[in-house]
């Protein structure tokens, strides 16, 4: 406790460091403001239907803090600006004008994150009148409906743009990535409510031991998703000696990490998006086919073992999906080769490269398997009684931004009191984030 104490007073007395952290609070009270602003033309108190719990309906709703349920002008949030930087980088592998962006720097990044922002509002206008069209009520529309949607989309789309505004002004005057501050808040928000709906429904049944149980498991799932997030692979290399003026400087040994779980929570968002399409396909043959209303009633219950299995199935393919557009063994072993380092016992140039693609292929199995066991945590905590918001935080995609967020925003705070010649963190060495690069030794 006293080394907390003293922690604390260290960050306080570093003035930069304050200032950030006061910067980013504001920030996010003036977002968590905005996602409470119903949309113009819009009655709350006939939006009670509008609860979006399952699905990829649930999932954004989640990642916007209950914005999407409140029918606020903040409903789509950051997401839409996630899709088109999704589609921007994608489109680099494809198409070689955005291929020749990337490579070129400082100006190239300046023009891509300009397409990204056009497209971010082509999306958001996109997304937010179909939003209007399918979710809204027509009978809490209180003004003219086309008026309404033709408002509405403005409205959303400023509401978006103002998301990411405040995202990119906590990543330049405050402290962590903007963008994903920005998310994880919007999933911390609902964590309260989860535990007091959680702690009245044991409490009403008398479970509370039931209920301290679900804690400690909570907590130890937490652990395991550290440990998964910070697991990497350490490739040693190796670096020649080097001629600078007259001196012959020493070759250094490095590190290059690979990270378990390289691709983060992208499998799990991109495995929820469609798993609504089995449903959605065997509800158009329902009415004639018994065998498709089956297929629809299994795949609307996510706890079912068939809806899981192929939910497995999907996030172990983006897994290695995301991991081959990631990361470029032939690359890698190209700079290495420029930069005159080599994998000890190992060759330069192709055979490099099929060492990496080799270690890659090793790793992305397990953090595959372990990813969708995350995944469908939430599925089995629910088969044991739990609120579907409180099982929600048991693993998927919000324990996951929630872990990459706070390891990344710890470690740029520890980054401050290193450079300050205080103490870190944490005794045993320090944090690594999600960011982390290249470890030297």
């Amino acid at each position: 406790m006293k080394k907390l104490i003293n922690t604390l007073k260290n960050i306080w007395s570093i003035e930069e460091l304050r200032n950030r952290i006061l910067a980013t609070l504001f920030i996010i009270v003036v977002f968590r403001i905005g996602s409470y602003v119903t949309l113009p033309g819009v009655d709350p108190n006939k939006l009670q239907d509008l609860t979006a719990s399952n699905g990829l309906l649930g999932l954004l709703d989640t990642l916007v803090g209950g914005a999407f349920s409140k029918a606020s002008i903040m409903a789509l949030g950051i997401m839409p600006y996630i899709s088109a930087s999704i589609a921007i980088q994608l489109l680099g592998l494809a198409l070689p004008y955005f291929s020749k962006l990337q490579k070129e720097g400082e100006s190239g990044r300046k023009k891509l994150n300009q397409i990204t922002r056009w497209l971010t509002i082509i999306v958001t206008a996109t997304q937010g009148f179909t939003y209007l069209r399918t979710t809204i009520p027509t009978d809490a529309i209180t003004i003219s409906q086309g008026f309404f949607y033709f408002s509405g989309v403005i409205m959303l789309v400023a509401g978006t743009m103002m998301s990411m505004w405040l995202g990119e002004k906590i990543t330049d005057k405050g402290i962590g990535n903007g963008i994903s501050m920005i998310i994880m808040i919007g999933i911390v928000s609902r964590f309260p409510g989860a535990i007091y709906s959680e702690a009245t429904a044991r409490g009403a049944k008398g479970e509370f031991l039931f209920f301290i149980i679900e804690l400690v498991v909570l907590f130890l799932v937490v652990i395991f998703a550290v440990a998964m997030t910070q697991a990497v692979r350490r490739i040693p290399v190796q670096y020649a000696k080097q001629i600078v003026g007259n001196k012959a400087v020493s070759g250094q040994r490095q590190y290059l990490p690979l990270k378990l779980n390289i691709s983060g929570v992208m499998p799990i968002i991109f495995g929820q998006a469609l798993m609504f399409i089995p449903a959605f396909v065997a509800s158009m043959f329902a009415e004639k086919s018994d065998v498709a209303q089956s297929i629809q009633t299994i795949f609307q219950d996510p706890t079912s073992w068939q809806y899981n299995l192929l939910y497995l199935i999907l996030i172990l393919a983006f897994t290695f999906f995301y991991t081959a557009i990631s990361i470029n063994p032939n690359q890698i072993a190209d700079d290495m080769k420029r930069g005159g380092g080599f994998i000890p016992g190992v060759k330069p140039g192709l055979p490099t490269s099929d060492f990496v693609a080799q270690v890659l292929d090793r790793i992305t199995l397990p953090g595959g398997i372990l990813l969708a066991m995350i995944a469908i945590f939430p599925s089995i905590a629910s088969l044991f009684g739990m609120t579907q918001l409180f099982a929600g935080f048991f693993g998927g995609t919000s324990l996951l931004i929630l872990v990459g967020v706070v390891l990344d925003t710890l470690q740029q705070i520890e980054s401050y009191l290193l450079m300050k010649k205080y103490e870190g963190l944490m005794e045993s060495g320090r944090i690594e984030g999600r960011q982390t690069s290249v470890v030297s030794r």
